[in-house]
């Protein structure tokens, strides 16, 4: 049980840098003395770092053990942290934000390694603790950074995720066991760096594309060159013998379309994230917004990242009788039922809030599926990586989500005053929530697709890639 406490409170810490500087972002040139293009390279470092290491730490984790990467994981975040804690300048701001990303590969790893550890009567309610994390953190992170950001300097945030890092590090080094699962093999670099730029690319131009506008050179050029890249990335992982992300494997069905599934419920994950936040801060006298500061804001959020939390032994009971597809399938729905409450019901704080605990029901419950059906339908040597990768799914859901949301956002606006800036309309606001639901039905109909588990004569589960990748 503490080993598995230790691998929740580290995730969630990790979790915790994706909205770490959200509730400064506005404030972010005046205090790095940079232009507001520049200052908005802080959110998305952290994205980039994330999405690139998590498959890379995964592969890591199942060559050379999982101990080793997540206590290294906990340091990376420890020296990122207070790299952003000690500067004032956007330089060491962007390479301290990059490895807090790349220190949410301890999420990946702990799922997996989770899996091994726990007690089988334990195992579902870990998996599904674990893996709530990347979604908990996020939303937790918002209303804990507008307090401390409003009632302290703004290096205070950096001072207390260097601290939280460190007890990470400590309790993962100290109670942590050191399994001895790593499997023979090299990491494939050449692998990893195509995966690196391929990523880097197409992330930078879906994050970029609404400031840069999306028909413009740089813009097309990144998202273009980056699947150039990743094409040539999978001809040559293919034709590996010891690949970085073994493509066989992630193209049996099963896989693949939890992978496809996890981009569109990461998308219904922070379709929310950005949209209700925002329709809480819009001033009163547009008639539809809610006059909330960031502060109050966040507080009106933060039920929603606990109830993530509470549904951990909702969704083992789910896990346990109807298994990973139809669990994923529950919560895909359950998503999407949140977002057509926020359709009708966006006329009060605590109606948002009501909306946003449905949502993140089905948020808990998804992502508590999700690793379980990956580990089912890989073999033991993947295990790590192909969580990882499923990870990476998720992120790249959010990222279009965010790239969505603000297309939506600032097509449909209205001028409240004359000589005021333009702001989205209420109609705007119920867009973003329609697309949201029918992107999380969407991912229930693909989860849906995913084929049932045969049992063996002896009662197990067996499946093909598994029973291929033993032989």
């Amino acid at each position: 049980m503490a080993v598995i406490v230790v691998l929740c409170f580290g995730s969630l810490c990790a979790a915790l840098m994706q909205s770490l500087v959200i509730p400064i972002q506005s404030e972010l040139p005046e205090l790095l003395s940079t232009t507001a293009s520049t200052s908005s390279w802080v959110v998305t470092a952290t994205l980039l770092g994330a999405g690139v290491t998590m498959p890379v730490t995964g592969r890591l984790a199942d060559l050379y053990g999982k101990k080793p990467v997540l206590v290294i994981s906990g340091i990376v975040l420890v020296l990122g942290s207070l790299i952003v804690a000690l500067s004032d300048a956007v330089g060491p701001v962007l390479v301290g934000r990059v490895l807090q990303g790349m220190a949410m590969g301890y999420i990946p790893v702990a799922i997996s390694l989770v899996r091994e550890i726990a007690p089988e009567h334990l195992r579902n309610t870990a998996i599904a603790g674990v893996s709530a994390t990347l979604g908990v953190g996020g939303a937790l992170g918002l209303p804990l950074a507008a307090w401390i950001a409003q009632d302290f300097d703004w290096h205070a945030l950096f001072w207390v995720s260097a601290v939280l890092a460190l007890v990470v590090t400590v309790l993962t080094a100290a109670v942590v066991p050191h399994v001895r699962d790593a499997h023979p093999g090299r990491l494939d670099l050449v692998g990893a760096l195509g995966l690196a730029l391929g990523l880097v690319g197409v992330l930078v131009g879906v994050s970029k594309g609404n400031d840069w506008g999306w028909d413009e050179p740089q813009t097309l050029g990144m998202i273009v060159g980056g699947v150039v890249v990743l094409l040539l990335w999978g001809w040559y992982e293919l034709r590996h013998d010891d690949p970085l992300v073994d493509l066989r494997t992630s193209a049996c069905r099963p896989v693949l379309l939890t992978n496809i599934a996890a981009v569109l419920i990461g998308f219904g994950m922070m379709a929310q994230s950005i949209v209700v936040p925002q329709l809480l801060q819009m001033p009163e006298a547009t008639g539809y917004g809610l006059g909330q500061t960031i502060f109050q804001a966040g507080m009106w959020m933060a039920p929603a990242g606990l109830m993530m939390m509470l549904f951990t032994p909702v969704s083992s009971r789910l896990l346990t009788r109807l298994g990973g597809r139809g669990t994923m399938a529950i919560g895909a729905v359950v998503l999407a039922g949140g977002y057509v409450v926020a359709v009708f019901l966006m006329d009060a704080p605590w109606q948002l809030m009501l909306a946003s605990c449905v949502a993140s029901a089905g948020v808990g419950i998804g992502y508590a599926a999700m690793p379980t059906l990956i580990l089912g339908n890989v073999p033991q040597a993947e295990a790590a990586a192909s969580v990882g990768l499923n990870s990476l799914m998720r992120s790249m859901g959010t990222t279009v989500a965010g790239a969505v949301m603000a297309i939506v956002l600032t097509s449909r606006t209205t001028v409240l005053a004359p000589g005021m800036p333009e702001i989205p309309t209420a109609g705007a606001f119920q867009l973003c929530f329609v697309i949201g639901a029918l992107a999380a039905g969407v991912g229930a109909l693909i989860v849906l697709l995913i084929p049932r588990p045969r049992q063996t004569s002896g009662g197990q589960v067996a499946d093909e890639a598994v029973l291929a990748g033993s032989r």
